[in-house]
């Protein structure tokens, strides 16, 4: 089929935000799928690719992936930044209209994204949430589950999901200050855009089961910390002071 040159000048852009911290297994097929799933949906798009202080050759694939395609640019952090610290670099240098983040273990494979891309305009934001979370263990069902009914009662929300490949509009993400570094980064932003009059659009995905004998960094307890404490100041700030 022919796609006409007004057709592909109305479609939106996007810019992708692939952080991993020695993800030498995964991170070729990560990047794979995610521009697989671009094709059709966007008129230009970019992959921002953060190796972000990887002690395997997580920071040379990426570079091998970039050379002789300027969409896809390669960032060295010498040091963890973490989720929130790479989002915040993500939105610094986004060059496009939409901006997401893909994990770079590939956790939400490019078949998840059919979706959400197919909502873009519906809303301020999309939100995907997984239709499948049987896959993953029960202690982390029950954490998410817990977490989220969290969020919702103590800023009044009524959001499936938190912590899902959440599509922006970068122009709105540049209007706040993102605090966090941690696991929380998409809670604070999501709160406070939503508490701003943002509106959004939730859409089911399914996302892949996790690799044998890996177990999800948010989990370990200095990342809980840092999220309990990033929920507690936003509470305050935004329901106490207020």
């Amino acid at each position: 089929m022919v796609v006409s040159e007004s057709s592909a000048a109305s479609r939106p852009t996007i810019s992708v935000i692939v952080p991993a911290l020695n993800e030498e297994g995964q991170i070729r097929e990560a990047v794979r799928e995610a521009e697989a799933a671009l094709v059709g949906h966007f008129a230009d798009w970019e992959m921002l690719l953060f190796d972000d202080g990887s002690k395997d050759s997580t920071g040379t694939i990426m570079d091998e992936l970039a050379l002789g395609d300027p969409r896809r640019r390669v960032t060295h952090n010498p040091y963890p930044h973490n989720l929130g610290g790479v989002y915040r670099q993500g939105v610094a240098m986004a060059r496009h209209e939409y901006l997401m983040m893909v994990p770079g273990d590939n956790e939400n494979p490019g078949s998840a994204l059919a979706a959400p891309f197919a909502a873009l305009g519906q809303a301020d934001i999309v939100l995907p949430f997984p239709t499948n979370s049987r896959v993953r263990g029960l202690f982390r069902q029950f954490a998410s589950r817990a977490y989220t009914g969290l969020m919702n009662l103590l800023f009044g929300l009524n959001v499936r999901y938190y912590n899902g490949t959440v599509i922006h509009r970068t122009v709105n993400l540049r209007s706040i200050t993102i605090e966090t570094a941690s696991f929380a980064y998409q809670s604070e932003i999501l709160v406070k855009m939503l508490r701003a009059g943002k509106s959004y659009v939730e859409v089911g995905i399914e996302i892949e089961p996790p690799q044998a004998g890996r177990r999800s960094r948010a989990l370990r307890w200095k990342n809980l910390r840092e999220v309990l404490r990033t929920v507690g100041r936003l509470f305050v700030d935004l329901r106490l002071r207020s």
